[in-house]
């Protein structure tokens, strides 16, 4: 099952680092966000990831075309060939596809732009700005039980938000309210399982994935929640970066689920 990354967007809240780089691309420790989100699927056996392009793409591009020189060492033999030897490879199991889905394109849209790699086949997909230790194999369960169109993470982070108006006896989701200012509620958290039908639901790039799609879905009654009462954390200000580098640094990182 492939992994869709939304990793376009502009990262104005956190625009001290993103007016150099694509949020998905700053740093937690030495590695970009993207890489620890593609590390925690990775450890559950996904490792087929498409990635949504905009802002800065080539940032991203360049990152695992040199993925080798960042991650290993290498000698430069100028007096023979200008040959390159890698030393310690340290590889990933990974397939990427990037793909350039329009620098002002709407979340929807930019799901839109990437179906032709994803055909008609059930996909994962989830935000480039957030880490969590969801157990993806039960977020996958879960969505086959429930035979909805859409399972999403839902956590519980405080009032920043938007709330999920969740059916506590089937755990459909009844109301997808973006951005509400109530506190204390179910969010959306990313880490979701998606069938192809969606791409019926996304007309054009201006659609917004959260406040057109999944309220429609929702109005269904086929967006489904996965409770997840453990670590969520996206990174959406400074503030939020240094808490998740101090938790990494201090070596209790809880979405470090690999070895």
């Amino acid at each position: 099952m492939k992994v869709v990354i939304l990793a376009g967007g502009y990262g104005t809240r956190i625009s001290e680092e993103s007016h150099l780089k694509p949020k998905p691309m700053i740093e937690i420790g030495d590695k970009p966000i993207l890489w620890h989100i593609m590390k925690i699927y990775s450890h559950y056996g996904y490792n087929d990831f498409v990635i949504c392009l905009g802002y800065k793409g080539y940032v991203i591009k360049e990152f695992f075309a040199d993925y080798y020189l960042h991650a290993s060492d290498v000698t430069f033999d100028f007096s023979n060939e200008n040959r390159l030897t890698i030393h310690n490879n340290v590889s990933e199991p990974w397939r990427v596809t990037l793909v350039d889905t329009g620098r002002d394109t709407m979340t929807g849209g930019r799901i839109r732009r990437i179906s032709k790699y994803i055909g008609n086949e059930r996909f994962m997909l989830t935000y480039g700005d957030g880490v969590s230790n969801v157990d993806i194999n039960a977020l996958e369960k879960h969505h086959m039980l429930s035979g909805g169109l859409v399972t999403m993470t839902a956590i519980q982070p405080g009032g920043r938000f938007g709330v999920l108006d969740i059916d506590e006896s089937t755990d459909r989701i009844q109301q997808f309210a973006e951005k509400s200012k109530e506190d204390g509620g179910w969010i959306n958290g990313g880490f979701m399982v998606v069938e192809p039908e969606i791409f019926n639901f996304i007309p054009d790039d201006k659609t917004v994935f959260e406040s057109s799609t999944l309220t429609q879905i929702a109005n269904e009654g086929r967006l489904v929640a996965h409770k997840h009462h453990g670590f969520w954390q996206c990174m959406d200000t400074q503030r939020d970066k240094g808490v998740l580098e101090n938790l990494w640094k201090s070596e209790q990182a809880p979405w470090k689920l690999w070895n």
